[in-house]
């Protein structure tokens, strides 16, 4: 992996999550205007695909769904979901050579 590739994943996740943190900033925001509520599946899915991070910090920086029950326990399960395979990657190259010698 170049240095450059690594480089445009950091910027592509960085994107990611604060736009995830920008969408519970509208969320929050609708929640105390009384206007349209972005889904709890919604908020979740883009936490699922790599937003975790941005919507951690919004959770806990804006206080939006921090007592709801089971948005809280999910998001904590996909953060720790995401923490898990970043720490499979990071040690991936240790793993390939091993693991091609096996087959």
């Amino acid at each position: 992996m170049t240095m450059i590739y690594i480089t445009q994943l950091a910027a592509l996740f960085l994107v990611l999550n604060l736009l995830v943190f920008f969408i519970y900033f509208l969320d929050k925001k609708a929640a105390r205007n009384g206007g349209w509520r972005i889904s709890e599946r919604t908020l979740l899915t883009l936490a699922l695909i790599g937003g975790s991070l941005g919507a951690v910090a919004a959770q806990q920086l804006l206080r939006h769904k921090t007592r709801k029950e089971p948005f809280r326990s999910i998001l904590a399960a996909i953060l720790i979901l995401h923490g898990t395979l970043a720490g499979a990657l990071a040690f991936a190259p240790l793993w390939a050579p091993r693991l091609l010698q096996n087959f």
